[in-house]
């Protein structure tokens, strides 16, 4: 019997793909969207759309009323907002409402993902030299985003191991139709890199593929409870993404500025203001301040390997070289 899967977040940069995955192993597809959101990566026919409305259980229950799902991998979410309280409500709210519509509704899932991040800890271990954070430190979230995501967190370990959940926390996530990222390959195009920060900074990456593998496995294997970090299992310095776009995209030279972290701290109250007034969120807010000065993005992904089978396929050097091409193929660079 074809296995069914519904997929929130469908529209997104990671949740298109984990769409693609999910055809490509013949199940049966119920992409969860809103409807002012775009498919233009949601083109493939065998592709069932459903609207969901995270803001209300009781709605939820009614959308989801008749409909029956093996499996659920929970990628919706925001990752940037006009004002804070959007993030708990979208991030925490809608997952313990949908959480909560499919305990009620006595749904037998065999598992739920999660998508969460690995901004629930902070800047934590920034002694140099720096420690992986590993799932037996304690989350100190510094993000208004990571907050949310721990909260959502929490909730799922509050309702108990009849609901079999499994978290993910990737660290920073690239990859084709990713748009926070190419803002840099943007500057870099035009000779200018520009980092934050005179500390050493330590990076890790994980590419969107590499995220879809291990969702799967999760769907495969994962254990009830059970959070996961997700990584390239590399750590890069502050420079390396940047001289790997700019050898990709062929730019002959760059102006590297080096600011300390009060000008950052300056040019994102000022985006944070922007966004206010013309009612746009900006990429470099108040949250993108504490994640761009943060040291240490170290993370374990030893647990991930043993227990989902996990193995990064995509190392950065390989992942950009894909990204960049994506994006001159589609008219981005």
């Amino acid at each position: 019997m074809t296995s069914k899967i519904l997929i929130t977040g469908a529209s997104g940069f990671i949740g298109s793909f984990i769409v693609e995955e999910a055809l490509n192993k013949g199940m049966e597809v119920w992409a969860a969207v809103r409807h002012t959101s775009s498919k233009k990566y949601l083109t493939d026919n065998r592709i069932n759309f459903i609207e969901l409305d995270f803001s209300s259980k009781e709605r939820l229950k009614q959308q989801l009323d008749g409909r029956h799902f093996d499996y659920v991998v929970h990628a919706a979410g925001v990752t940037k907002c006009l004002d804070k309280t959007d993030f708990r409500r979208m991030n925490t709210d809608g997952t313990r409402n949908l959480v909560d519509a499919l305990i009620e509704m006595q749904m037998p899932i065999k598992r739920f993902v999660f998508l969460s991040s690995l901004s629930v800890y902070g800047a934590i271990h920034e002694k140099q030299p720096y420690q992986d954070i590993t799932e037996n430190d304690s989350p100190r979230p510094n993000t208004a985003y990571g907050k949310s995501k721990l909260e959502a967190e929490r909730y799922l370990d509050s309702v108990g191991n009849d609901f079999p959940y499994i978290i993910l926390r990737p660290t920073g996530v690239y990859g084709p139709r990713e748009r926070d990222y190419f803002l840099m390959a943007e500057s870099i195009k035009k000779h200018v890199d520009f980092a934050v920060g005179f500390t050493q900074q330590d990076i890790t990456f994980v590419y969107v593929l590499d995220v879809v593998q291990a969702v799967f496995l999760a769907l495969d294997r994962g254990m009830s409870g059970r959070k996961y970090f997700l990584s390239d299992g590399e750590v890069y310095s502050s420079t390396e993404f940047s001289d790997l776009l700019k050898k990709e995209m062929g730019v002959k030279w760059m102006l590297r500025i080096i600011a300390p972290v009060w000008v950052l701290r300056i040019v994102t109250f000022f985006g944070e203001k922007i966004g206010q007034i013309t009612h746009k969120p900006i990429a470099l807010n108040n949250d993108k301040y504490n994640i761009l000065k943060q040291r240490n993005w170290r993370c374990d992904i030893e647990p991930t390997m043993d227990e989902l089978g996990y193995h990064p396929h995509y190392k950065l050097d390989k992942g950009v070289k894909l990204a960049v091409k994506w994006y001159k193929e589609n008219g981005w660079l």
